[in-house]
């Protein structure tokens, strides 16, 4: 078994200061929030830019060779809306240390990134969906296997696709986190991998409570089989969770120090 993988979710443009780092060029807030997610144990680190319309190109390769620059070729997600940025960033990416994830096709209009994905080798997060939420299982693993079949013709290895069957707000759908936890399963027993946003499932919730919902949302999910997630990392008991899981389900052996490790 494999150990869980955590893709670090802080250098995000919603956040003012990253927004106006990388509208301003300024590289001093990017690397500390980048420095900070590695120090805690991020696998991956997504670098979301928005749709960054106008200037995503150029802008995508700045902060990729940015951050890979100052961390030794640190694993990266490219994440926005503008395809031409994300090739843009996939054109410098170093992938010494692992290959790029791009953030995200679906089984709609964003189908054609898994030719970026065969193209430049790299992974990619596949949302279960095609226009908005998927109405049931039976939809998600529909799209679930559409993608897969137009990845396989391309040539990819199926272990490259982190299927999202889509983490929703606990606070607005709360009867639909079941049906959530068994998509996760259901994708798993077909020997694919998995992956989803996790702070979407506490969003709107106190901020007190939403590391409590996170955590043992992401428990559960683990026991179903979920292989990564987007998460912070600088959530240190929401990490030692996930150490912790691991060990449980065998992913990694026991010691008295796992949790240094």
């Amino acid at each position: 078994m494999e150990k869980f993988m955590t893709i670090g979710e802080r250098i995000h443009c919603i956040s003012p200061t990253i927004r106006e780092a990388l509208q301003n060029r300024d590289p001093e807030p990017i690397l500390k929030r980048a420095k900070e997610q590695i120090e805690a144990g991020a696998d991956y680190l997504d670098v979301n830019i928005g749709p960054a319309e106008k200037d995503g190109e150029e802008l995508m390769e700045w902060v990729v060779k940015l951050i890979q620059s100052e961390f030794d070729n640190v694993p990266l997600a490219l994440d926005t809306s503008n395809k031409k940025a994300i090739e843009a960033g996939l054109k410098v990416y170093n992938s010494e240390n692992g290959k790029a994830i791009i953030n995200s096709a679906d089984a709609g209009s964003r189908m054609d990134l898994f030719e970026l994905a065969a193209k430049y080798d790299a992974k990619i997060i596949a949302l279960c969906a095609k226009n908005g939420i998927p109405r049931d299982n039976d939809e998600r693993l529909a799209y679930c296997t559409e993608m897969l079949e137009k990845a396989m013709e391309l040539g990819m290895e199926p272990t490259d696709i982190l299927f999202d069957p889509l983490f929703l707000v606990i606070k607005g759908m709360q009867d639909k986190q079941t049906e959530v936890l068994e998509a996760i399963k259901a994708i798993t027993d077909m020997g694919l991998k998995t992956t989803g946003g996790l702070s979407n499932v506490s969003n709107g919730a106190p901020k007190d409570v939403r590391p409590i919902l996170d955590r043992a949302f992401l428990a559960m999910a683990m026991q179903c089989g979920l292989s990564s997630a987007i998460l912070n990392p600088c959530d240190k008991e929401l990490m030692d969770m996930i150490k912790t899981c691991d060990v449980i389900k065998g992913n990694i052996l026991y010691a008295d120090s796992y949790l240094e490790l």
